[in-house]
This record gives structure tokens, C-alpha cells and sequence, in this order.
């Protein structure tokens, strides 16, 4: 039998999960004695689950979602709520303990037993773990939670906030709370500030001893890859005088066990060190497979079998490489070694998936993860002013082969350094959010904070409100506790500025916000979003080393609007879809879209035109990136994902359907990617860059053609390519006008089409547009094969549903002359029709 199978002398915990909350006047709740009056009006809550969505489904608030009730859900954050339960409670013998655990409580809570007070917290991403031996009493106990409200807790305290944007700190105090900052309002966010039980809740019997923590860690790789080195270390946390052991199995990915062995443990740890032989590595998608072990722990007292935990793991390395660039001096690298092997981060930046945190389920996770990993992501950036995520999250990054960038939950703002019990209180979050996730193969690196050192610059700060924590606590408590996952104090960070294009990370937002480039002495009086100031094309005076944000704004699909807005509210500049953009000015996208598109002038337009505008600027700004390998190291695009249904930079909206960019960022982050640049002499210049670790042999097909469907030349170019490696292979003349481009196709399906125009979208000389011929066939399994033909140029092509379960083989793309596409339209548990889908184009 296996041991991760054997059954301990304690039952199995007890999931809290059924509660009813109610909310009272500040204080009213214990003068009325909330953890002991009747519960005939109180409301149904799930822990974990949020507050807002139990007001909706109980009618005391309208869809928090909905259009403009963001103001009626307001009153909320300003109440007391309590949360009550009931359990009975287990025999518990003189070898035992009751141990009752919140893994999550949002924000000042205090925990009440029986009309007893017996602990309280003030952390939301510190769990509360409790001793109630001999606390509880014989049959039915009652257990209540109560929140503070936020402005309450915080009101007195010293205000701390910058110059810039001082009055949204100051108006929320969010910094002095330890609490998901996003929920104040972002510029691309609702204010929704969370409350109450959002992680799981469980009581659990416990048998002379615990398993307090089990480690995981890759030592060594050999260089030939064929032996890796790994240490698992066992703590275990006993309240009674017993003898102590630890099983341990580690099983490779083919079910083969790798190795056992049984542990004594001598002051409550132990650990062994294992040799293994031709290891399966954790690689990204394109280096390899992501295999992952199973690790079984089994500790036993006295001989029984008391307390295990099961682990998935990853053997692999990884660092981060700040060597000198040799060809560019003065500058240095910032790469990620994933097993010693250089790779360029293809990824984007994940804020919450909801506002709603507790609410983000498994299949949720699974399904925006899953979006990254076939758009050609390899990793993805948990943004410091979120929550570190559910352990789904991070499984699945597992599973996907999808590295992990983990901020700490620090956005945008000076922190607090003289009240000891917040230090104390951070120290605690830091120590335990690494304990709990250092064992993922996908983590990649920590992250002390989202722009609290670029900002503190930019206003003149002389010393940062925060260095206690960046440049102090969190790598101590990293290096003792992880020492084999890097550590950076922020992002962005490095170099003689924080924003330095010579060393470590950058966020651009010259496109975009129009900041001005670095370093800047102040962001006050120096934006500018004059359309030559914010022009996409600007990506290409970028010489960072790694970029992990940038982005451009744009509306979700008309499916999704149609679902937030009211239809009378359908209309391009209702106050309705005003109230989707967050950010300031709402019609900053006019900036952009007028050297792009043009401007809009009716709902669907503005769709079109911001997509575009978003799609061909992210397009631009990636093969720049890439193309400078291995100067530039990496690409986070700002943002993956949505926490609601409005109107941001992400690429997949709040529903899951994705904007025309996500399909253009799935064919530029193609391990294997062809692109076009403008040379300095008027020349063409064709790169080609491969991500593999192997060398690739191809033929590209170059043509040079017009809209009106003529081909004035082609030219096969054979393509040999090393490992990771990024260069010109072609140059040519091309004097194109507005109605000519110039295209790259894969002789052999190596790399995705790609083609280059002479002027701007709105500038092209197309002529007549010729409807594609549209034909569809059945697939397999339900799906629908989509046949698009066109007898002359086609551009921006899709194809649109309502329902964001469908899945697309590519989307938004272009046709040549006497091209054909065949689109698989796919739904995980329908057949689809001709009636499903609808066919547009540009």
C-alpha cells in the first residue's frame, strides 16, 4: 500500500463552509451579543465567499457587476459584518488536539467561540490557526467572526502618501492596511473592497503530533542534465512525548517509484538528500515537458501513521543571469536560467481574476492559464497590488510548464516602517506565503513590490517608505527560507534609476500614458499624451533588458458589452461605458487611435478601432523585443486578464473572450518567430528567432504584393537558426506606398504568417473589399470546421460568438489573394452549428 494511502489515527478534518452573516452599526455587533442571537434574518454565505455576491443572490444589493452599481454596493465596506456557524464537536483523547484553521480572513477580524473572544487578525494573507482543546464544550458549539470595518481600523493612524497620486492613497489608507490594494479602485478596476471568509475553513483532530512543513528543493543539475541533486526536509510539530518518523516516496511522472526511505526525527526535523539518476526535468513549453514528481510524506508516532501531505514537484533549477552584456557596454543582462539555459520570458502580468477574490475557483484558473499557455506564454507575473492566489493557481501553472514572477502584495505606494505590529504583521505574511509556495516548480521569482520605488523617485522621495521590507525582510526571510528562488526588490528595479534601461526590469509606459523616458526626476506636469508622444511605434526606442509591463487600452468584445451595459446604454460615449474605463482621461485612447484608425463614431467602431489599435501595438512592440535577443530577455504584457467586465489593457476579457490582441500576441510569441523591420538605409529587413533549444532549418517565403491582389516579386530565403538565437537573415528592397505590403510565410508550418505595411491602418489604399467565399464542415467530436476563402486581400478577419467557452485554432488574421483558412471552432461540451458563429472582416 502506498504510504500517501494509509489511513492516520485522526479523523479527517472537518470543512467549515456553511455560514450566515449579518451587519451591524460599528460595535453594535458584541452590545447586542451578534455571536448569540437568533439567525432567522441573517443571510447564507459559503465560506470561502464574498460578501458582495451573498448580497446579490439575497437581493440587498443589485449585481455588483452590472451597469453603474459599483456606487449602490458602496455602504457596504462601511459596516460591521459578523459570520456565524455551528459545529459539534469531536471527542478529542488526552494524545489529541482540536486545532481550528481560517486560511483567510479579509481584514480586522476577531474570532469568537461560545460568546468568548479568542483571537483576532489583521491580516488577510496570514492564516489564523487556533488551539481549542479543552475550549470547546460537549455537543453543539458556536463560532462567529467579526469585521471591522476598514475606515474604522485605520482612522488616526499617521496618513503616509506621495505627492503624486497622495489623494487615492490618503482617501483609502489602503497602504496602512495589509489588505488587496486592487479592491480601493484601479485604473482598471471597480472599487469593491472585499470582506470576510475568503479561504477555506477547517477543524481538524490531531494525533501527538503534526507535520509542520515538508520542503522541496532541486540542489544541483548536472551540466550533461543526466543526475540532479535534491534535499527533502521534513518539520514536524509534536505535543506529546512520542517517537517520531517520516515516510517519504518521491514517484517519477511514468508512476516509477525514484525513491523511500523512512526518516527519524530528532528535535522534530529531519532530512535526506537523493541522487537521481537521468532526472525528468520541469521545462517550458517550448524547452520540454513540465514532468512533475510526487512527493508522499507520511510522519508517524509510535509506530501509527498520524498526520501526511502530498506534493507535486518539479526537479529544476532556475536563476536569474545579471552578467555584463558584452555587446552592449555599460549595460548588463537580466535572463531567467531555467536549468541552465537561457530563456526569453513570453509572458504577461495577472491581476485578479475577480474582484470578488474568494470566489475564483479551480476551472476558472484553468481556464485563463490554459488561454496563456496557447497564446505561447511561458510565464506570468502575479502583480503585487492583488492577493497571492489560490493553490489552484499555481498548481496549474505547474502542470502548464508556465514560470511564475510572484510580487509581494505591495502596489504603488509608501508602506508604514515605524508601527512594529505592521512590520511584525508583514514578516509574518512574507514568511508565510514562502513557506507555502517555495515547492512549485513553476515559481521563478520574488518580487518585493509593483512600482513603489519608480514612483518614489519620481516624486523626489530621498528615502522610500517600504525599503524596510524590499531591501531588508523579504530577502532575509527569501534567503532563509528559499534560497534557491531569486529575489528583486521591485518592479521595476536596476540600475542607476528604478527604471533603468541598462539593467534589470522596465515598465514602458511612454506608449500609452505618455511618460516620459527615464529617468525622471517627477511625474507631476510631465505626462503628455500628445499622439506622437504615446504612438506604439515608439516601442522601438526601448533598449531594456527585460520588459515586464507594458500595454495599450481596449474594449472587450460586443458580447461582452451587451452582457454589462443596459441596451439604451449601448452607445459610443453613454455614461454606461464610461463607467467601464477607470482611467483618466476616458477618452486617453483617442491618442492613439487617431494615427492608427481614426476615431470612432458609433459603439462598434470603438471596438474595432481599440482592438486594432491594441492588437497591431502589441504586435510591434514584441518583435521589437524579441528581436533584440538576448539583450532583451523578456516580455510581460500588461494585463493577461480581467477582474471584471470592463474596458482595460487586458487581453482576455473578465468572460474569457479574447480581443483581436490576444490572437496577434499568440502568433508573436511563437517559439519560432518571423518579423519585419525597417532598416536605417530604406531597406527590409527579415529576423527570425528561435526559442528552442534545438536549431531549427526552415524556409521562409518573402512576397511583396498589393491589396489589389498582384504579387510583384517572391523570394525563398533558407533559414538556419541556432538555440535561442535572434538575427537578420534577409534584407531586401521594397518601395512600398499605401496600397503595398510585404509578407512572410512558413514553407514548412515553422513559424506563424506575418506581414508588413507601408503605411497606417487608416492610411491603407485597400480598394474594393471583396467579400471571403465562407464555407463550414463538421469536425470532429462537435467541432466546426470554418472554410474562409478570399480572391483578394483580406485584413483583420474573425470570427465571433456568444459563447466564451468556444475555443478558436487562430482568429484575427489576415488573407492573402487566393489564400484559403480553415478555422477549428471548438466547445468543450457541444456540437456547434453554422448558427453559432458569424464571419467578419475589415
Amino acid at each position: 500500500m502506498s504510504i500517501a494511502a494509509e489511513a492516520t489515527t485522526a479523523p479527517a478534518p472537518l470543512s467549515l463552509a456553511s455560514w450566515r452573516m449579518k451587519d451591524f452599526d460599528f460595535g453594535e455587533g458584541e452590545r447586542t451579543k451578534a455571536f448569540d442571537i437568533d439567525l432567522g434574518d441573517w443571510i447564507g454565505a459559503d465560506a470561502p465567499g464574498d460578501i458582495y455576491l451573498a448580497l446579490a443572490a439575497a437581493s440587498r444589493i443589485p449585481d455588483p457587476f452590472g451597469d453603474r452599481a459599483e456606487a449602490d454596493c458602496a455602504w457596504v465596506i462601511d459596516r460591521e459584518w459578523w459570520w456565524r456557524t455551528e459545529f459539534d464537536a469531536p471527542n478529542v483523547r488526552t494524545d489529541q488536539r482540536l486545532i481550528l484553521t481560517f486560511e483567510g480572513l479579509d481584514t480586522f477580524a476577531e474570532v469568537w467561540l461560545n460568546g468568548e473572544r479568542i483571537a483576532a487578525s489583521d491580516n488577510m494573507f496570514v492564516p489564523l490557526r487556533l488551539d481549542l482543546t479543552g475550549r470547546v464544550r460537549a455537543g453543539v458549539n458556536g463560532l462567529a467572526v467579526s469585521f471591522a470595518p476598514v475606515a474604522k481600523r485605520v482612522e488616526g493612524k499617521p496618513a503616509l502618501t506621495w505627492p503624486f497620486a497622495g489623494d487615492a492613497i490618503s482617501k483609502t489608507g489602503r497602504n496602512l492596511t495589509r489588505k488587496a490594494q486592487f479592491g480601493w479602485g484601479w485604473d482598471w478596476g471597480p472599487t469593491l473592497p472585499t470582506v470576510g471568509i475568503w479561504k477555506p475553513v477547517a477543524l481538524k483532530v490531531e494525533t501527538k503530533a503534526s507535520l509542520a512543513d515538508v520542503v522541496f528543493t532541486t540542489l544541483e543539475i548536472s551540466p550533461e542534465r543526466d543526475r540532479a541533486k535534491l534535499r527533502i526536509a521534513v518539520t514536524a510539530d509534536a505535543f506529546v512525548a512520542a517517537t517520531l518518523a517520516a515516510k517519504v516516496e518521491l514517484t517519477a511522472p511514468g508512476g516509477n517509484l525514484s525513491a523511500e526511505q523512512t526518516l527519524t526525527l530528532a528535535g522534530g526535523v529531519a532530512s535526506v538528500d537523493v541522487d537521481l539518476i537521468s532526472p525528468s526535468l520541469w521545462l517550458t513549453p517550448e524547452l520540454g515537458a513540465a514532468d512533475l514528481y510526487d512527493l508522499a510524506v507520511t510522519l508517524e508516532a509510535d509506530g501509527a501513521a498520524v498526520d501526511a501531505r502530498r506534493l507535486r514537484v518539479g526537479v529544476r533549477t532556475i536563476a536569474v543571469d545579471q552578467s555584463p552584456d558584452p555587446d552592449e557596454p555599460g549595460a548588463t543582462f537580466f535572463r531567467f536560467l531555467l536549468n541552465g539555459v537561457s530563456i526569453f520570458a513570453r509572458g504577461a502580468c495577472w491581476i485578479p481574476a475577480s474582484s470578488f477574490v474568494a470566489a475564483v475557483d479551480e476551472p476558472h484558473y484553468r481556464k485563463l492559464l490554459q488561454l496563456a499557455a496557447e497564446a505561447n506564454m511561458n510565464m506570468v507575473r502575479i502583480w503585487g497590488g492583488g492577493v497571492y492566489e489560490h493553490d489552484a493557481f499555481y498548481d496549474i501553472c505547474d502542470e502548464l510548464g508556465l514560470l511564475v514572477w510572484q510580487d509581494f502584495m505591495f502596489a504603488c505606494a509608501p508602506y508604514p516602517e515605524d508601527d512594529p505590529a505592521f512590520v511584525e504583521s508583514v514578516a509574518a505574511e512574507v514568511r508565510v506565503q514562502i513557506e507555502r509556495l517555495r515547492h512549485h516548480p513553476s515559481l521563478a521569482l520574488w518580487c518585493g513590490n509593483n512600482e513603489c520605488q519608480v514612483i518614489g523617485a519620481a516624486v523626489g522621495a530621498r528615502e522610500l517608505a517600504g525599503d524596510l521590507y524590499y531591501e531588508e525582510i523579504m530577502p532575509k526571510l527569501a534567503a532563509e527560507n528559499d534560497p534557491t528562488t531569486p529575489y528583486w526588490q521591485g518592479s521595476p528595479y536596476g540600475g542607476p534609476h528604478p527604471n533603468s534601461m541598462i539593467a534589470g526590469d522596465v515598465h514602458n509606459w511612454t506608449v500609452w500614458h505618455g511618460v516620459p523616458p527615464v529617468p525622471v526626476d517627477t511625474m507631476v506636469g510631465q505626462f503628455s499624451i500628445a499622439p506622437e508622444n504615446v504612438a506604439y511605434t515608439r516601442y522601438a526606442e526601448d533598449m531594456t533588458r527585460f520588459v515586464s509591463e507594458y500595454g495599450i487600452q481596449a474594449s472587450p468584445v460586443m458580447e461582452t458589452l451587451k452582457r454589462a451595459l443596459p441596451e439604451d446604454q449601448r452607445v459610443y460615449g453613454s455614461e454606461g461605458l464610461q463607467a467601464r474605463i477607470k482611467d483618466h482621461p476616458k477618452n486617453k485612447v483617442d491618442a492613439m487611435l487617431v494615427t492608427v484608425t481614426g476615431l470612432p463614431t458609433d459603439l462598434q467602431e470603438y471596438v474595432d478601432f481599440t482592438q486594432i489599435t491594441q492588437a497591431e501595438g502589441l504586435k510591434f512592440g514584441i518583435e521589437h523585443f524579441r528581436r533584440r535577443t538576448p539583450h532583451c530577455s523578456g516580455s510581460l504584457i500588461w494585463q493577461l486578464n480581467d477582474c471584471w467586465p470592463g474596458i482595460s489593457w487586458s487581453l482576455v476579457d473578465y468572460y474569457g473572450f479574447g480581443k483581436a490582441s490576444y490572437y496577434y500576441v499568440k502568433r508573436a510569441y511563437a517559439p519560432v518567430m518571423a518579423s519585419f523591420k525597417a532598416g536605417t538605409d530604406g531597406a527590409i529587413e527579415l529576423w527570425m528567432v528561435n526559442d528552442h533549444m534545438a536549431p531549427i532549418s526552415t524556409r521562409a517565403e518573402v512576397a511583396f504584393a498589393s491589396f489589389a491582389g498582384e504579387t510583384h516579386w517572391t523570394k525563398t530565403v533558407a533559414v538556419d537558426l541556432g538555440p535561442t538565437e535572434s538575427r537578420c537573415v534577409w534584407r531586401g528592397e521594397a518601395a512600398g506606398g499605401a496600397g503595398d505590403m510585404i509578407t512572410v510565410r512558413s514553407a514548412d508550418d515553422a513559424f506563424p504568417a506575418n506581414r508588413w505595411f507601408f503605411a497606417p491602418i487608416k492610411d491603407l489604399e485597400r480598394g474594393t473589399v471583396t467579400a471571403p467565399d465562407v464555407r463550414f464542415e463538421s469536425g470532429e467530436d462537435g467541432a466546426l470546421i470554418v472554410i474562409i476563402a478570399a480572391s483578394r486581400p483580406l485584413w483583420f478577419v474573425h470570427l465571433l460568438v456568444v459563447d466564451e467557452a468556444v475555443r478558436f485554432s487562430d482568429n484575427y488574421f489576415d488573407l492573402m489573394a487566393g489564400e484559403t483558412q480553415r478555422v477549428v471552432v471548438t466547445h468543450p461540451s457541444r456540437t456547434l452549428s453554422e448558427a453559432h458563429v458569424t464571419v467578419r472582416w475589415r
